[in-house]
C-alpha cells in the first residue's frame, strides 16, 4: 500500500511564510509539519511516499526531502493546473498502479495515530474508508449520514447536520475512486471535489466506511493555526536539557527541550519551549510556548507564542505570536509586537 500527500496548494493564507516555503515544510515544534503526518503512515507500515505538489514548487520540496526522507522513500506526482481535492487525487493514478492507496492532506495535524484506520481498511472489502471526527460545529464541515457501520451520504456545510461527524482530510482507497472521478463534474466553485467522488462510489453500491479519530485535529492553513499547533505539540515535550547554561533560568523544566550545542547565557527560559542545536542566547527571556530553529542568534529579547526558524539573528525585540522565516533578520527596539516574516527578512538596522 502507498500513501499520497495532497501539497499542490499554494498556500496563500500562509503568506507571506509561504511566499519562500512551502507550508507543509514549515517547523511547528521544530519539526516540519509534513514529518509528523510522514511518521504516523511508516508507524502504519506504509514506506512509499507520493507528494502532489504544484510546479512552482516541486523543486523547493525535492531540494529539502530529495528521493528519501524520515525512513520513507518519497516520489514526486505534479498537479500542474489544480482543479480540486478529486482532481489532486487522479493525477496519482499512474503511481499507485492499482494498488490500494492512502489519501492525507498535507496541512492537517492529529493527535491519534492511522494505524487502526489502515488496517480495518486493508481487512474489509470496502471501495473507500474516510476518517471523522466529532465536531460541535458540523455546519462548518463537510460531514456523513451513517448507515450501520457504513456512510450514506456526504454533506457539505448542511444547515441541519444529519451526525456531527465531520470529513478530517484522511482516506484509503481502492483504484475504484479513479473511475468515480470520472464521472463527476465540478462544483460551484469550479473544482472536482473528493466528497462528490466518495457519494458516486456509494451511489454505484460500492461500500464506504469510516474510522472516528480521538484527541484533537487542526488544519494547518493560516499562521495563527501555526501558531496554534506548535502551542499544543510544545504542551507535549518531554524534559531534555543540554548544552551549556550559564546563569540561566529554568522554569517549567519538565516541557524543556535544549539540544548539545545550544549556548545561553544571563537569560530566562519558560517552557514550554524547544531549542534546536547552535543557538546562541544572550540577555532574553524565551517563553513560553516558542521554538527556536538551528543556527539562531537571540540577544536582549523577548519571545512568546512564537517560532523561529534557522539562522535567524534577533536582537532586542519583544516578539508574540510570531512567525520569522529562516536567515532572517531583526533588529528594532519596539514595544511588544506580533510579526509574520518569510525567509530572508531583514529589518532594523
Amino acid at each position: 500500500m502507498k500513501a499520497v500527500f495532497l501539497c499542490a496548494g499554494k498556500g496563500t493564507r500562509m503568506r507571506p511564510i509561504s511566499f519562500s516555503v512551502p507550508k507543509h515544510l514549515i517547523p511547528i515544534a521544530n519539526k516540519e509539519l509534513l514529518r509528523y503526518n510522514v511518521e504516523k503512515i511508516i508507524d502504519a507500515g506504509i514506506t512509499e511516499i507520493g507528494l502532489v505538489v504544484s510546479p512552482e514548487m516541486a523543486s523547493l520540496y525535492k531540494e529539502t526531502l530529495g528521493s528519501s526522507k524520515w525512513g520513507a522513500s518519497i516520489d514526486y506526482i505534479p498537479q500542474e493546473d489544480p482543479k480540486g481535492l478529486a482532481h489532486a487525487v487522479a493525477c496519482a493514478e499512474k503511481y499507485v498502479d492499482g494498488e490500494d492507496f492512502f489519501v492525507y492532506l498535507g496541512d492537517n495535524l492529529l493527535e491519534s495515530d492511522l494505524k487502526s484506520m489502515i488496517e480495518n481498511f486493508q481487512r474489509t472489502n470496502v471501495a473507500a474508508s474516510i476518517l471523522l471526527a466529532a465536531v460541535d460545529d458540523p455546519e462548518r464541515f463537510g460531514v456523513v449520514e451513517l448507515d450501520g457501520q457504513h456512510i450514506a451520504r456526504l454533506v457539505e456545510k448542511p444547515d441541519n447536520p444529519p451526525t456531527n461527524l465531520a470529513i478530517v482530510g484522511a482516506y484509503a482507497f481502492t483504484s475504484e475512486i479513479f473511475s468515480a472521478i470520472e464521472k463527476i463534474d465540478p462544483s460551484d466553485r469550479g473544482e472536482l471535489e473528493i466528497t462528490d467522488a466518495i457519494q458516486t462510489l456509494i451511489d454505484l453500491d460500492n461500500p464506504v466506511t469510516y474510522s472516528q479519530i480521538s484527541g484533537w485535529w487542526l488544519d494547518v492553513g493560516r499562521p495563527s493555526d501555526a501558531i496554534t499547533a506548535n502551542r499544543i505539540l510544545l504542551d507535549e515535550l518531554s524534559e531534555e536539557i543540554a548544552g551549556k547554561l550559564h546563569q540561566v533560568e529554568l522554569t517549567t523544566k519538565k516541557k524543556i527541550q535544549i539540544e548539545q550545542t545550544v549556548e545561553a547565557t544571563d537569560s530566562k527560559i519558560i517552557g514550554p519551549v524547544s531549542i534546536a542545536d547552535g543557538v546562541h542566547i544572550q540577555n532574553s527571556t524565551i517563553g513560553p510556548y516558542v521554538s527556536v530553529g538551528e543556527g539562531s542568534e537571540i540577544k536582549q529579547s523577548h519571545l512568546k507564542e512564537s517560532i523561529i526558524m534557522s539562522e535567524v539573528n534577533l536582537e532586542k525585540v519583544n516578539l508574540t505570536q510570531s512567525i520569522v522565516g529562516s536567515g532572517s533578520e531583526i533588529l528594532l527596539h519596539k514595544q511588544k509586537c506580533r510579526l509574520l516574516a518569510g525567509n530572508q527578512t531583514k529589518l532594523g538596522k
